[in-house]
């Protein structure tokens, strides 16, 4: 079976995609919150499908290096990597930007996946694919921290992307439709959820896009 590996599973879209590629891939999840990524592995054991559970922070360098290592020893490599992982800081004036918020946006989003890139490239080898979710809110008032280091993020993946056109991993950047999630909710406290599409539905919209 094939093997895919989504840092930011816990919960919204990673965990979604987890629950749609699980049929056929075998589900290595990443996230921070213990419980959530149970309740996901007891939803896709559920189903039929089997997943590994890491319970880990991607800002920590020698857990992402450990896991990676493991991956490695274990399987050899993985088919898919999915990095659905975001910190999404407050929203606030540009010149009201906290500092702490500012430097966790950019832990998250910008170096972590850099690292993050450069430790998965050898497990995917010139086979694999890995999937970037683009949220543009560069420029957007008041979305200085997350705009900002999103944009950032996106930038690395679409670099990545022209170095390895003709020698592989295929990197892929998607833009989700607005859906309900948790992040989504911290932007837009007073929206009316029912016009955004259904995570569990977005994420069967993504998948051919992201198998194919």
């Amino acid at each position: 079976m094939k093997t895919a590996l989504i840092t930011g599973a816990s919960r919204g879209l990673g965990a979604a995609l987890a629950e749609a590629l699980a049929p056929t891939h075998h589900i290595i999840a990443v996230g921070r919150t213990t419980g959530a990524l149970e309740d996901l592995d007891d939803r896709i054991k559920a189903a039929g499908g089997d997943a590994t559970l890491a319970p880990m922070d991607i800002t920590i360098d020698a857990a992402m290096q450990q896991l990676c290592r493991s991956i490695h020893d274990r399987w050899g490599g993985v088919d898919l990597w999915l990095h659905t992982a975001i910190h999404a800081a407050p929203l606030t004036p540009a010149h009201h930007i906290n500092p702490k918020d500012f430097t966790k946006s950019t832990e998250i989003n910008i170096t972590a996946t850099s690292r993050l890139i450069s430790y998965v490239a050898p497990l995917l080898g010139a086979d694999g694919k890995a999937v970037f979710f683009d949220d543009p809110r560069e420029g957007a008032a008041f979305f200085g921290s997350y705009g900002a280091t999103k944009a950032a993020q996106i930038a690395l993946a679409k670099s990545w992307a022209i170095e390895t056109a003709k020698t592989g991993p295929n990197v892929q950047i998607v833009t989700p439709n607005p859906m309900p999630t948790a992040t989504r909710a911290r932007f837009f406290p007073g929206e009316d959820r029912d016009p955004l599409a259904d995570i569990h539905s977005e994420a069967a919209r993504l998948l051919p896009l992201i198998t194919g």
